[in-house]
């Protein structure tokens, strides 16, 4: 182990509470410990003998970095299933009332999911997904940084997941009117 990957060790293990605290805020509870030796082990073998002026920057903003690319995972899977059920509401002339009605209630199930972010996270996400604007846009129209609009994007989206997830596990997302579920 050379002299900037022991300094690199020494930092992460000064510095990881700091660091795991900013992943949490994007990331699922579960994840926060693969992103963060991730991000330690993507640091120590990108050291290719030139010395790191900020180590701490350095992991910090690898970590961020790899939250935000999982999150952006988490987006797509999500952006998905909107897209699945903007579908399905769109084509609701050929579906049966229940499965119509099925489409609905997951959209309303959502969009009071998105109402009840944080204020500045709502208008970021809802700039971001309803309006398509940049987060370059966004940070303009809202007066704070990207960074910032990043972490907002970032955060509704996990949220929104986590909740549908959480609701679907439920059976809450699924259920027909007359008790019995769409599973089966």
């Amino acid at each position: 182990m050379g002299k900037d990957q022991f300094r690199l060790l020494e930092v992460y293990e000064r510095a990881r509470r700091h660091i795991a605290s900013a992943v949490r805020s994007l990331v699922r509870p579960a994840d926060v410990e693969d992103i963060l030796q991730e991000a330690f082990l993507r640091c120590y073998e990108s050291n290719d003998g030139s010395t790191v002026t900020h180590p701490q920057s350095y992991l910090y903003r690898t970590a961020i970095n790899l939250a935000i690319n999982h999150s952006a995972r988490a987006e797509n899977r999500v952006t998905t299933s909107l897209e699945a059920l903007d579908s399905a509401i769109q084509l609701s002339g050929e579906l049966d009332v229940e499965t119509q009605l099925i489409s609905r209630e997951r959209l309303a199930l959502y969009c009071g999911i998105v109402s009840e972010l944080p204020s500045q996270c709502r208008r970021a996400f809802i700039l971001k997904k309803v309006y398509g604007l940049s987060q370059r846009e966004i940070a303009k129209f809202l007066g704070i940084s990207e960074n910032t609009v990043e972490k907002h994007i970032a955060k509704g989206i996990l949220v929104c997941a986590r909740k549908m997830t959480e609701l679907d596990a439920r059976g809450l997302v699924d259920r027909k009117l007359d008790g019995r579920t769409a599973h089966g």
